[in-house]
């Protein structure tokens, strides 16, 4: 497995190795005792799996805060999509600052992110299927999220003057001065 840290410490994009032939490809996405050894100790206790049939679906900016904070590790199975994670630890030297990073079913790439930091994904194709494990079960009274287009942190998706598909709750998140972070830098609120 190909591991890649991105500038943002933690969230780290996995590219698992494929083996082919004739038939196809094999590949492990996730092997517990092998992360474990590079420093990445999960125990992942749910599997989601979302699709999106239109290209410009945009999901998030979502996050989990404690006692049911989740580390997320996402990955596109069908179509492409930009997934982007921002740093939202009160007191981090990178907050409000993010990554995106194109996920791909033909690329096989995985995206590791961590507790403390929001989580969007846009779909760059039609009828793209996402799927990601998480280290903490869904828990709605910890679900929040900030707005995707928010000012601060200036994610650029890609759209240009387009507007993406959202949901309804997707859009009417907060700015992310409206919010205050659960998570600080070393820990927990």
């Amino acid at each position: 497995m190909r591991i890649e840290q991105t500038r943002l410490d933690g969230v780290v994009i996995l590219t698992p190795r494929r083996f082919g032939d004739d038939r196809g490809w094999f590949t492990e996405t996730w092997n517990a005792a092998r992360m474990a050894e590079m420093g990445a100790d999960l125990a992942f206790v749910q599997d989601n799996h979302s699709f999106s049939a239109a290209k410009g679906t945009l999901r998030g900016l979502h996050y989990q805060s404690p006692p049911h904070a989740q580390d997320k590790l996402v990955r596109c199975t069908r179509g492409v999509i930009l997934d982007v994670a921002a740093d939202f630890r009160r007191g981090s030297p990178t907050f409000a600052q993010w990554v995106g990073v194109e996920i791909s079913a033909k690329a096989g790439n995985q995206l590791l992110v961590p507790k403390g930091f929001l989580h969007g994904f846009l779909t760059l194709t039609d009828d793209t299927e996402v799927q990601y494990k998480c280290t903490d079960f869904y828990a709605p009274d910890c679900d929040g999220a900030v707005r995707w287009d928010d000012p601060t942190l200036g994610i650029d998706w890609g759209l240009g003057d387009l507007l993406p598909t959202l949901s309804a709750k997707d859009a009417v998140a907060p700015l992310l001065s409206e919010v205050t972070s659960p998570f600080v830098f070393g820990g927990a609120a």
